[in-house]
Parts: C-alpha cells; structure tokens; sequence
C-alpha cells in the first residue's frame, strides 16, 4: 500500500461528519499526556473532527497530540498552509514531515544521473524551502525512486549522493533537513532505497546535517526486521520516525510489533523530535478512531 492509497483510505473511513466546522469547542477535551510526539494526519480523525483542517488539528491537540504530518503539505493552496501554521503555533503543535518533491514509482529519476532528472528535484526542493518556512517545518520526506536495471547498485548509489549533495547545499542555510525514506521490498517493489544500513552509507556520504534517515518502522520490519538493534547502529544518522502495524500498516497493537518496547527505547535514548503516525485506522468511523487515540497510550505508558 502506497503513502497516497492508505491516507485516502483512512480519510474514505472517516465519511460524513456528524460535526459542523467551528463546533469543535463544543468537545469534551480527553487529553493524554505522552511521552513522544506522536503525529497524526489529516483525515485520521474525520469522524470526530469534520473536514475542516483546523478542526482536526484543535482534535488532535485536544487529545494531546503535539505534533503533526502532511505529505500533501506542498500541493495545499497557501492560505490554507498558513490557517495550518497558525493554528499549530496556537496549540505548540511540533509540524512533521511533508514529502518535498514528485515522488517516482517506476522511473529512476536519481539513481540514473540524469541532468533532467536532478534538475527537476533541485527545484523542488528550492519550492520546499519556502512551503517550509510557512508552516514552520524542519523535516521534509525525499524518496530517491526506482532503481535503474541498466547500471550497477555502485553507480546509482553515486548518483543518489551527488543528488543529496546538491539538495544539501540548498537546504543547509535554512537549517532544514530532508530525511530519506527506504521502502519495503513488498509494497514498494523495484523501489531503489530499501534498507536502513544503505540509507546510512548514502548519509555517511553525504556528510550533511540536511540529509538524514527516516526511520519508518513499518516498513523496516517487513524488510529486515531487528528494529531496536538498527536503531541503535543508524541511530546518529535518525533524524525522524513513522510508525504503523504489520500486517495492516494500522495503529500499534493491531500487528506484531511491540510498539512499547520499540518507543521505549527510542525515549531512553533521548529522542526529542517526531514520530509520523503513516497508517491507517483498523476499525471504521468514530470507533475507529478512539482506537488510535487508546492505542498511543497503551504503547506509551513504559
């Protein structure tokens, strides 16, 4: 399942609203106080929210929830990045990642080192800076696509950190940090960043405060498992993590992942920024939802 299939997904579960846009004072605040900032995303909590965006940010806040994600972040018209940005500042609200770039699901746009393809993603991530200053960002999500059949793993490594370089040099004046995302074998097949330990030699490469990891720990258990002993030797390359269950890519503790266990130990080692909630819900409408919300802090309460 896509980044696109299962947030459209979760937000076709969310259905019609039973809550006008502006009603929200009206809800019984039942925040929790949590440990790690867990993000939601849109759509996530529709039922409960409406679909006004800054009603589903006032729900996920009033649930204790003090941060949030956007992939779709950048395609927003600019008003409604703003209403967005001012309603996080209201509510102290941590902005997560928004993925900073066209995203190629079958074309080796940066792993072949061709100058049309670079060119295309450093003006995308000229374009990010900017979205980023107005929701006041600091992560944004890059997929460096498919591999390229025609050349050795060798060479498209190198083309992938001549990109990253580049992408660097325009992100580091501003303090913003693009994180790479490897994706499971499964889902995302043919994808050419897979694995945490290549994404760390890419990193490694680079040698930037603006590239790091996105650790995404759903996708990591499909593709190799070990997750708390390759957080531990990716860990000063981490910048970011998402979660979601497997099977399902659904909330913790709808899977097998012991979700607590893993956000222990990411707490323990002092981990300030987000974590990405990118799953879905496993239950519909407003039953669904609450399940999320008592989910988080099942698996928070180490």
């Amino acid at each position: 399942m896509n980044r696109r299939t299962f947030i459209q997904n979760s937000s076709m579960v969310a259905g019609a609203s039973t809550i006008a846009t502006g009603t929200l004072a009206n809800l019984v605040s039942t925040e929790n106080t949590f440990k790690l900032k867990y993000a939601p995303h849109i759509g996530m909590f529709a039922n409960h929210a409406g679909k006004d965006v800054v009603d589903q940010l006032n729900f996920m806040a009033d649930r204790g929830f003090t941060a949030f994600e956007d992939n779709e972040m950048m395609s927003r018209p600019v008003a409604e990045q703003e209403r967005m940005a001012a309603t996080m500042t209201k509510r102290n609200m941590t902005m997560g990642v928004f993925v900073a770039h066209k995203i190629y699901w079958n074309e080796p746009n940066l792993t072949s080192g061709k100058k049309e393809w670079r060119d295309e993603f450093l003006d995308y991530i000229r374009k990010s800076v900017e979205v980023a200053k107005r929701v006041n960002a600091k992560w944004m999500t890059v997929v460096p696509g498919h591999m390229d059949l025609s050349l050795r793993r060798g060479y498209q490594t190198a083309n992938l950190v001549e990109s990253m370089r580049r992408a660097s040099e325009i992100l580091e004046p501003h303090g913003l940090i693009m994180v790479l995302e490897p994706l499971n074998f499964d889902g995302h097949a043919g994808q050419f960043l897979q694995e945490i330990p290549h994404a760390y030699e890419i990193c490694k490469a680079v040698n930037s405060p603006s590239c790091k990891i996105l650790f995404d720990i759903y996708h990591q258990q499909i593709t190799e498992g070990n997750l708390i002993p390759n957080i531990d030797m990716a860990w000063d390359e981490i910048a970011y993590f998402q979660v979601g269950d497997n099977p399902g890519r659904n909330e913790p503790t709808s899977g097998e992942i012991n979700y607590k266990n893993v956000f222990k130990h990411i707490h323990s080692k002092g981990f300030t920024g987000v974590i990405g909630m990118e799953h879905g819900n496993s239950k519909k409408g407003k039953e669904g939802e609450q399940a999320v919300i008592d989910a988080y802090a099942e698996v928070d309460n180490f």
